[in-house]
């Protein structure tokens, strides 16, 4: 069922995941579209997200944008300093720029980064870690993991295992995707794309997704004129994915976008999605032990300890196997 519709209010509007945004044009979108897609968006019940581009807007879209209850999504380099002081999210695409920024315990921050660069800012992680009380690392580029990263991945997490927990110990309400989704997670909490979320874009069409919005070729799923028009809708679904639906790394992203590009099939993850989520969901185990016993953590589910990094490893079929 529909819950989130995300709506770009520029071509150019920011990525908060693992797409890299459209930098060719700054078309805004139709205020007329824009109300017309609120009204829509209202009599069907879903929760909007905004996402902004960079530049200041016409002043006419605020009154539009503040009529309905959003969430506004925001680069940091975004230069209307009064929207992002009124974001709820605000992505950071460069880690230079987290050292001396502002950070609200009230607000979400995104951290979209390359993994060489997130190996090499464990300082300025764990500085983004103290002074924001939730923080969201995505990495742009687990397609391109190898065996080597696998192991940086995991004893990079490992090492973050004591501050986080310690930062938690003292009191602070930590989220920190990589290590604390799971903790409290009892099924998938995945991308959701084409199930409960959709996108509607500046040319006044639905997307899976925004990541589909700059695609060349005609990948759109309908307008608000003949409705919306999915394809197999079920293999969206959590359902007809029997791999995933029977795996505990209940954190993965499983992102349909990249799952498509990977694999060529939006219900499958790649190899390397697969072993970097169950790096994350051990972790996490490391890190739910170092909590047993300090208050809130002691009826959480256990972590059960795993042989695989790969679900599809215990596959026996090998035309299964990806």
């Amino acid at each position: 069922m529909l819950k989130y519709l995300i709506i770009p209010l520029a071509a150019n509007a920011v990525s908060f995941c693992r797409y890299e945004r459209n930098m060719s044009s700054s078309k805004v979108i139709d205020i007329y579209n824009l109300k017309k897609i609120i009204t829509w968006a209202m009599k069907e019940n879903v929760n909007i997200q905004f996402l902004f581009p960079d530049e200041i807007l016409p002043s006419e879209y605020a009154d539009v944008i503040n009529s309905v209850d959003h969430i506004s999504i925001v680069a940091s380099t975004c230069s209307d300093n009064t929207i992002v002081a009124d974001a709820d999210i605000i992505v950071f695409d460069d880690w230079n720029s987290i050292t001396d920024f502002q950070f609200s315990p009230e607000k979400r921050y995104i951290i979209r980064t390359s993994k060489d660069d997130f190996f090499n800012h464990a300082p300025t992680l764990k500085l983004a870690l103290s002074k924001a009380n939730s923080v969201v690392v995505i990495i742009k580029d687990i397609d391109k993991f190898n065996e080597t990263d696998f192991l940086r991945y995991k004893e990079f997490l490992e090492s973050l295992v004591p501050f986080v927990a310690d930062e938690i110990k003292n009191g602070r309400n930590l989220h920190f995707n990589l290590l604390t989704d799971r903790l409290s997670l009892t099924k998938m909490n995945n991308c959701g794309a084409a199930d409960e979320t959709l996108t509607y874009n500046v040319d006044g069409k639905f997307y899976i997704c925004p990541a589909y919005c700059n695609v060349e070729e005609n990948s759109s799923v309908g307008d608000l004129e003949t409705g919306l028009d999915i394809k197999n809708p079920q293999l969206y679904k959590l359902g007809y994915a029997p791999i995933c639906r029977m795996c505990d790394a209940y954190q993965c992203h499983r992102c349909i976008w990249l799952n498509n590009k990977t694999t060529l099939e939006v219900n499958t993850p790649s190899h390397e999605q697969c072993v970097v989520s169950h790096i994350e969901r051990n972790a996490s185990k490391m890190l739910l032990n170092e909590l047993k016993g300090y208050p809130g953590f002691d009826n959480l589910s256990d972590i059960k300890k795993i042989s695989y990094l790969d679900p599809f490893d215990l596959i026996e079929i090998p035309c299964a196997h990806h």
